[in-house]
């Protein structure tokens, strides 16, 4: 009887749950992925696999085993280079977030603004207010102090970097100090502790991951930096820019890519040590349980030295901005002071169109990189969580490609340079798409570069978000398109702006990566701040300069507005 009722009435099926639903994949995530993935091979791999080619042609091979053998010297002046841009970018960060952090004095949002101002400086700016205000005939090197500074070499290029990057550093080890448990150094101070052993043996050792990372980024982008080169380099060769006078000076593209492939190599080494390596080396102190309040330090052993450095960095950051701006409104800075308009009427003049013409380029492709960074986040971590490793790595890989290999390398896949730098370039986009002007190649630069960004705040935010907030949707019918549209986008909107922004601002002060795809009918600015400096006329490129960190500012102003608004309806909503 038992038998007869076990086969007429068979174990019923399983009620499909959301999970099980998203398990089996909708159609849609396998478009989204194939999009994805599409894009991520126009983006970076199709470049880099062009590169490769010529890099293992006969030429680009002849260039690799110069490179390791006979002329050894570009090589360790780029790793050098790195290294010592890795520790003193480290060491300025480090600076900066522990006297934001743990010291009391006024002005703190104020220099907290002065950190972050190199990081959206065009190139050539710093470097070319150095030459100005400290070099041979510098205003402060010479005519004030009375002696001689070579500003050109390494020590220039050390400095000119370092400044350039050390906000990253900044921003990294700072978010950790304020990560730290504060019951940690309530502890040590009971025990007697002094506050300058409490810095070396408890505060220094805590943020080891953080200086790690820093120092590996800065690394990165230290190797990595073309502009800064080609102006403080002089007879210091580095890889990048021997990258760019074997094209720009010999239109010798096989020996270019035997170089960036070089290159190549312990970038995208270091910057996978610094992204599966040291971001797991963490030191858990957040509990989650109330220890206590972050005391401030007042020590004058460790007060006055670190307040003296920020101090010292912060003034070199006034005196070279400061230069820039007054650079625009003087005839010759430090020569010929008389106030003028002339240098902002050559802009207005000539220059207007590059100013648009870099604005509309920025314009079309943050919306595609905020678009594609959302997606790849989405589809690392929502749908493909235990194979998303690769997705996300091929992601970064914007980011940790040089900016001169990438654009080298659009330049080999993209284009068909019958005439090069200065002259006629015919981009034959993926086989058969011809554009005379080469902004699509720069367009598809500017995506690669500002997708990372945003993948990374995507990422952060849908791992903040419950997974079962988006399966309710999904359960009552919902496919994985209207979910993503309807209830994921709307949560990670801080996420969006932060990509869109990221773009907006990398792309209007970047000339590395696409230095190489500039033609005279795709104007942008940092072309044209290039030929200024090339030419010695530094007041038309402090204008320019001056009014790409206002343009800059103004997409930061919009965007924090537009942050703010999003906390005022998230609280309403709440």
């Amino acid at each position: 009887m038992t038998q007869t009722l076990t086969r007429q009435q068979p174990a019923a099926a399983p009620i499909p749950t959301a999970r099980s639903q998203r398990a089996r994949k909708d159609p849609y995530v396998w478009v989204v992925l194939g999009v994805v993935l599409a894009a991520l091979l126009v983006l970076l791999g199709l470049p880099v696999a062009k590169l490769a080619v010529e890099a293992f042609s006969e030429g680009g091979r002849a260039a690799i085993v110069r490179t390791f053998s006979a002329d050894l010297s570009p090589l360790w002046n780029t790793l050098l280079l790195g290294v010592l841009v890795g520790i003193l970018g480290t060491a300025v960060g480090f600076v900066m977030a522990y006297v934001q952090v743990f010291l009391d004095f006024p002005g703190k949002k104020l220099l907290h603004a002065l950190t972050l101002l190199p990081m959206i400086s065009p190139p050539f700016a710093v470097a070319t207010a150095l030459i100005t205000m400290f070099g041979r005939r510098g205003i402060i090197s010479y005519k004030l102090l009375g002696f001689e500074f070579d500003v050109y070499g390494l020590q220039g290029l050390v400095i000119v970097i370092a400044m350039t990057f050390a906000p990253l550093a900044y921003m990294n080890i700072r978010g950790m100090f304020e990560n730290l448990d504060p019951s940690l150094f309530e502890a040590a101070k009971a025990l007697g502790a002094s506050e300058t052993r409490i810095l070396f043996r408890v505060t220094l050792p805590m943020v080891v991951p953080a200086l790690l990372a820093s120092f590996l980024i800065l690394f990165v982008e230290g190797i990595a930096d073309l502009a800064n080169p080609l102006v403080l380099g002089g007879n210091f060769r580095v890889l990048a820019s021997q990258i760019y006078f074997a094209v720009a000076g010999q239109g010798d593209m096989a020996t270019a890519a035997g170089l960036a492939m070089v290159l190549l190599i312990p970038a995208v080494a270091v910057f996978s040590i610094q992204k599966y390596w040291a971001n797991r080396k963490s030191v858990v102190t957040v509990t989650g349980k109330p220890t206590g309040v972050r005391r401030t330090v007042t020590d004058p052993w460790v007060k006055v030295p670190m307040l003296t450095l920020a101090a010292l960095w912060t003034i070199l950051i006034l005196l070279l901005f400061g230069a820039i701006v007054a650079g625009g409104f003087t005839n010759i800075l430090g020569v010929d002071n008389t106030f003028s308009l002339g240098h902002y009427e050559f802009v207005a003049r000539l220059g207007s169109t590059a100013i648009w013409t870099t604005l509309s380029m920025t314009l079309i492709a943050a919306p595609i990189a905020a678009l594609l960074a959302v997606c790849v986040g989405w589809l690392v971590v929502r749908q493909f969580p235990a194979g998303g490793r690769f997705l996300d790595f091929a992601g970064m890989l914007g980011s940790a490609i040089p900016g001169t290999v990438l654009g080298l390398g659009f330049a080999l896949a993209f284009a068909k340079p019958t005439w090069f730098m200065g002259q006629q370039i015919l981009p034959a986009l993926a086989g058969g798409l011809a554009v005379g002007s080469g902004a699509i190649a720069i367009i598809l630069v500017y995506v690669a570069r500002g997708i990372p960004a945003g993948q990374q705040a995507t990422i952060a935010g849908l791992r903040q978000i419950n997974p079962q907030v988006e399966e309710a949707a999904v359960s009552v019918g919902a496919n994985a398109l209207q979910t993503l549209r309807l209830v994921t986008l709307p949560l990670i909107r801080p996420a969006i702006v932060t990509a869109v922004t990221y773009t907006l601002t990398k792309s209007m002060t970047t000339i590395t990566a696409i230095i190489f795809i500039t033609t005279p009918q795709t104007k942008v600015i940092t072309s044209q701040i290039l030929d200024e400096v090339d030419a010695g006329r530094f007041g038309n490129a402090f204008a320019y300069c001056t009014i790409l960190i206002a343009l800059v500012l103004v997409v930061l102003g919009v965007t924090t507005l537009l942050m703010n608004a999003i906390g005022r309806t998230k609280a309403k909503t709440s």
